[in-house]
């Protein structure tokens, strides 16, 4: 197929998830698990913020009446008599942290105490409050705005081909094919049906070709197995017909959708191809305190966390046997071995004054993504900065391509924040809306 007809086979699919998104985007922006519930005016927040990458934008709340204030402030007079108010300004900010910080000199080894990041005992619902994070989210720009675990955007994705299936079933079909499988049956699912509906094109005249055995091992193991395969066939013209009480499906031009074609389904489904999710940040503004969370939860592992509970036990054991020193070699090896458990990374930026930044990366993503993301944070967005690692050691030039894996800047760490021109003030850091992140802690 040549260059021209891919692209417009990825146009056309482009284009008809822009018609269809608004109407499935109908039901509401979505939020994250440990989030509060939208509203309508933060909805329109959301959507309109989009383009900023990775800034929080506060949603806009509707003034309410002198007599709803008057009855708001009484009730939380009443149930929160005696508990004083978050104090947002700068100073009142800078002063708790000055306090933490005092605290957490003082009570270092209370901090040691704590589960490493590594731990591989699955949370309960009271140590999920001790996470870093509570998740990994990610976006789907080509259904919505929304933010979601991947495992609901699995839902909302399948949700979605079905209900387009009435619509534009051969395309639909192509990427229910695509999204609902595993990769290694989509392979060889695509390839059959291909070679199907090439046949017929090929051989016009051979009947064989356009008969189909419901019940052969051949359409069992590499077409029945797949989501959305009946469907594509179907669309192409193919129906179930029972032949000496056998299923087949059997090919008629007369049962082809209107304006499709079998060469326009064969360029759709080589055009098609999974829906990439991307990455939320996450972002979270924490105090000193705060940061003393560095459990990860499942989410991060690439293993589950039984398999590497046992692949620990089994290391300690083998150590105690060998009763050997380790080699740099050795050392090495571990490290990757460790790292490798990780598909995600818990980035946290320590500001002079005190307060971190946090954001989720993936592994594989670049060290200058992770300068970028600090940047879209600052109040002064052109200033020069550099990122210095615990052991003051700064990045170089070349470490900006490299990818977080290969920095072992893996599954956490704490970058500290200098300006490059250290004569600058020292306050306001970040932007203002996100320094009211803290008050979410």
């Amino acid at each position: 197929m040549s260059n021209s007809n891919i692209e417009k086979g990825k146009n056309k699919i482009k284009n008809f998830f822009i018609k269809q998104k608004s109407k499935f985007a109908a039901a509401g922006p979505g939020r994250k698990l440990n989030s509060e519930a939208p509203t309508p005016s933060s909805s329109r927040s959301k959507s309109s913020g989009s383009s900023s990458k990775d800034v929080y934008i506060p949603p806009k709340r509707k003034e309410l009446s002198a007599e709803a204030k008057a009855a708001a402030d009484a009730a939380l007079s009443r149930v929160n008599k005696d508990k004083k108010e978050f104090n947002t300004s700068l100073a009142a900010i800078q002063a708790q942290v000055r306090r933490e910080l005092e605290a957490e000199r003082k009570a270092k080894e209370l901090a040691e105490q704590g589960t490493s990041a590594g731990d591989t005992t699955a949370p309960s619902e009271d140590e999920r409050k001790d996470l870093a994070v509570q998740g990994v989210y990610f976006r789907c720009p080509l259904i919505s705005e929304e933010v979601l675990p991947r495992v609901e955007w699995k839902v909302k994705i399948k949700n979605f081909l079905y209900e387009q299936l009435e619509i534009e079933k051969g395309l639909s079909a192509c990427l229910i094919i695509y999204n609902c499988n595993p990769k290694e049956k989509v392979e060889t699912c695509v390839e059959t049906l291909i070679k199907c509906l090439e046949n017929i094109i090929n051989h016009p005249n051979e009947e064989k070709y356009k008969k189909i055995r419901m019940t052969n091992r051949m359409f069992c193991d590499k077409i029945k197995v797949c989501e959305g395969a009946l469907e594509f066939l179907y669309s192409a013209g193919f129906a179930e017909i029972t032949i000496d009480d056998e299923p087949y499906l059997i090919w008629s031009e007369e049962n082809v959708e209107q304006e499709t074609t079998l060469e326009g389904l064969i360029e759709a489904l080589k055009c098609s191809e999974p829906f990439h999710l991307e990455l939320d940040r996450n972002i979270q503004v924490l105090l000193p305190s705060q940061v003393r969370k560095t459990n990860l939860p499942p989410d991060f592992f690439r293993i589950s966390l039984e398999e590497i509970k046992r692949e620990q036990q089994l290391r300690s054991e083998a150590l105690e046997q060998a009763q050997i020193l380790k080699t740099k070699a050795m050392r090495e090896k571990e490290e990757l071995r460790v790292i490798n458990r990780y598909k995600f990374s818990l980035i946290r930026i320590r500001f002079p004054n005190g307060v971190y930044l946090q954001g989720t990366f993936n592994v594989y993503e670049k060290l200058s993504q992770v300068f970028e993301f600090v940047q879209s944070c600052l109040m002064h967005e052109a200033s020069e900065f550099s990122l210095v690692l615990p052991t003051g050691q700064r990045f170089s030039e070349s470490d900006m391509d490299k990818s977080l894996f290969d920095l072992r800047l893996v599954p956490n760490i704490v970058l500290n924040f200098s300006y490059e021109n250290e004569s600058r003030m020292l306050k306001d850091l970040l932007k203002e809306d996100l320094m009211l992140l803290i008050q979410s802690f």
